[in-house]
């Protein structure tokens, strides 16, 4: 059997395509998920082995930690469980709008969810990734799904931006870390796939910010991951799809 790869936050969208992918390539498959859709239903069914965990609980977060600690070499973890809280919306004489959290709250559960989370499983599994390379130079993994909001911020969702910042940022430390081993880069999307509400205005609006006005889908991240995986010489570097957004 093939060493697992572990991918956080497979319940929708990046993190089940990644996990359907590889579980059709015949891939052991270890996922994460805090809320529980049709899909873990159907991961489970494919083989995949999944633990529920809210990543805004340490508790949970340690027993995960616990779990994962128990696996044998590791092939690959890809960090992709993320949350998209908006700023408050402060006015003088008014309370909070738009979130029910405070500044500080939204701050902290963004650093913990895209940082935090990242951060501790990295270190805990530091020996298991290194054993899954086995005698090949860069011959395992670690993939941090940022944003390409990281290079050049939000003005309502700043505490987000800042956080998918600095996972970006511990990618730089991990790669040299975990070097020679361990390659670890991360990858920054942008609009990759739009929700079932999304109507026709938000989707031209959202459309014309790219250079390349069209809906990326999952398989331009899919096919990122592959390379990523199959390489033995890229570490340490931000590997953006934004369609262009950044020349805008």
């Amino acid at each position: 059997m093939t060493s697992p790869i572990i991918i956080t936050g497979v319940g929708k969208r990046i993190g089940y395509a990644l996990a359907k992918h590889f579980l059709a390539q015949g891939q052991q498959v270890i996922g994460t998920y805090r809320s529980h859709y049709d899909s873990i239903d159907e991961l489970n069914a494919l083989g995949a082995t999944l633990y529920p965990c809210d990543f805004y609980d340490d508790a949970q977060v340690q027993s995960l930690i616990d779990e994962l600690t128990q696996l044998p070499p590791i092939r690959a973890i890809i960090h992709n469980a993320s949350d998209w809280l908006p700023d408050p919306v402060l006015t003088k004489n008014e309370p909070l709008k738009s979130t029910t959290f405070t500044p500080s709250q939204v701050l902290q559960r963004m650093m913990q969810v895209h940082v935090s989370v990242p951060y501790q499983l990295n270190l805990a599994l530091e020996a298991q990734l290194r054993a899954g390379a086995g005698d090949e130079i860069g011959g395992s993994d670690v993939i941090h799904i940022t944003d390409y909001v990281a290079e050049k911020g939000s003005q309502k969702h700043i505490a987000y931006a800042a956080s998918k910042a600095a996972l970006h940022n511990m990618t730089l430390s991990f790669a040299a870390k975990f070097a020679p081993e361990v390659k670890v880069n991360s990858i920054a999307p942008a609009m990759i796939l739009f929700n079932a509400g999304d109507d026709a205005v938000y989707q031209q609006k959202t459309l014309a910010k790219a250079l390349l006005p069209k809906e990326a889908g999952n398989a331009e991240i899919i096919e990122l991951v592959d390379y990523l995986l199959n390489s033995r010489y890229v570490t340490g570097r931000c590997h953006n799809v934004d369609g262009g957004r950044h020349l805008r």
